[in-house]
């Protein structure tokens, strides 16, 4: 599969896995790999939507323009049409697997991990509890501090305990993170977190018509945000 960015044809290698979790069974998993990729993202799917989910093609053809692979993989719950998500310690296997594929299938490459909402939740406790081997990093599209319309900052209890750098990117309109309450939690994080701001977005990044500008273009200030981030990481 070829990709046009910018000026240039990309060359995108695309793959279908499964993901051997013991136990808990086999999940699906596709691994895009651009030609020219200088890093890899573990994209972990939010709670409602697979990794097949449009949001998550975008998510994943963007990042392969930008000279990014993903690793994206179904949890179990998701993989098994169940309605209810895994519990913790399943979500956590199951991330520490992904890792674990994205380092064999991308040697060399930087390695970051994380995705949307509940994915990247998931991703930051695992960390928290113990480093994902070889991560270099955790990017959280859309962070959801809380439930909808009950703010509060207990899931971000967790997040001290990670060491390594952090990037959130959250919308203005996220009703999932009330950024009155986001920012000071990224700030007593110290100089490991950075929150980039997508104006007008919502938790999935959208915008509104009388913002001025398109869904497509807030997602890409998303997606150029999150590469040069990574390209910061040492």
């Amino acid at each position: 599969m070829q990709r046009l960015s910018g000026w240039l044809i990309v060359a995108v290698k695309t793959k279908e896995l499964k993901l051997d979790l013991g136990r808990n069974g086999a999940v699906s998993a596709i691994m895009m790999q651009p030609d020219n990729a200088r890093a890899c993202y573990v994209l972990a799917h939010g709670a409602g939507a697979g990794m097949r989910h449009a949001s998550m093609d975008k998510i994943a053809e963007g990042l392969a323009e930008r000279g990014i692979a993903t690793l994206r993989f179904n949890f179990p719950y998701m993989e098994n049409k169940q309605g209810r998500p895994d519990q913790p310690a399943v979500a956590h296997a199951t991330i520490r697997a992904a890792v674990e594929e994205a380092a064999r299938l991308c040697p060399g490459l930087k390695l970051v991990a994380g995705g949307k909402s509940f994915g990247g939740r998931m991703t930051s406790q695992a960390q928290s509890k113990s480093p994902l081997p070889g991560v270099k990093g955790l990017a959280f599209l859309g962070f959801p501090l809380h439930a909808d319309k009950k703010p509060s900052t207990e899931r971000a209890e967790h997040l001290g305990g990670v060491a390594i750098p952090m990037l959130f990117l959250q919308g203005t309109r996220d009703g999932l993170a009330d950024l009155g309450l986001l920012r000071p939690v990224v700030a007593a994080l110290g100089a490991k977190a950075t929150l980039h701001v997508i104006e007008g977005g919502d938790h999935g990044f959208a915008v509104l018509k009388k913002s001025g500008r398109t869904n497509d273009e807030a997602l890409a200030e998303v997606l150029d945000t999150l590469a040069a981030w990574i390209d910061k990481l040492s």
